[in-house]
């Protein structure tokens, strides 16, 4: 199964100062994960580049859905064995990020 893991930016309530050693913290973890085998992919949301929506017929709008125009901040993508080693990864990264962190399961797809 494949888990998302991710925070919005407003969660990470870090002094100035501290965040160069959060940053490693959570770098340390990402590393971790891809010894592991178990990285997929990760990253942020670039906040200085608005979203758009795309419609069926190619039209694109300076827009989002109102229910996702906060989404934002950081996130990876992990393959792992059971909810229970989502949570203990889940967990390190909310140690390392000083924030908790939302956890969702992918639904599988055998096409994607």
């Amino acid at each position: 199964m494949k888990y998302l893991i991710s925070f919005p930016a407003s969660a990470m309530n870090v002094a100035e100062e501290d965040l160069g050693a959060v940053g490693e913290a959570a770098r340390v973890v990402i590393r971790a994960a891809k010894e592991a085998g178990v990285y997929v992919f990760g990253g942020g949301i670039n906040a200085a580049v608005g979203p758009q929506l795309v419609a069926a017929d190619g039209t694109v709008t300076n827009e989002t859905y109102p229910q996702t125009k906060d989404f934002d901040g950081g996130f990876c993508v992990l393959e792992l064995p059971s909810r229970e080693d989502a949570v203990r990864w889940a967990a390190r990264i909310a140690a390392a990020c000083r924030c908790s962190q939302e956890l969702r399961e992918f639904g599988y797809d055998p096409e994607s």
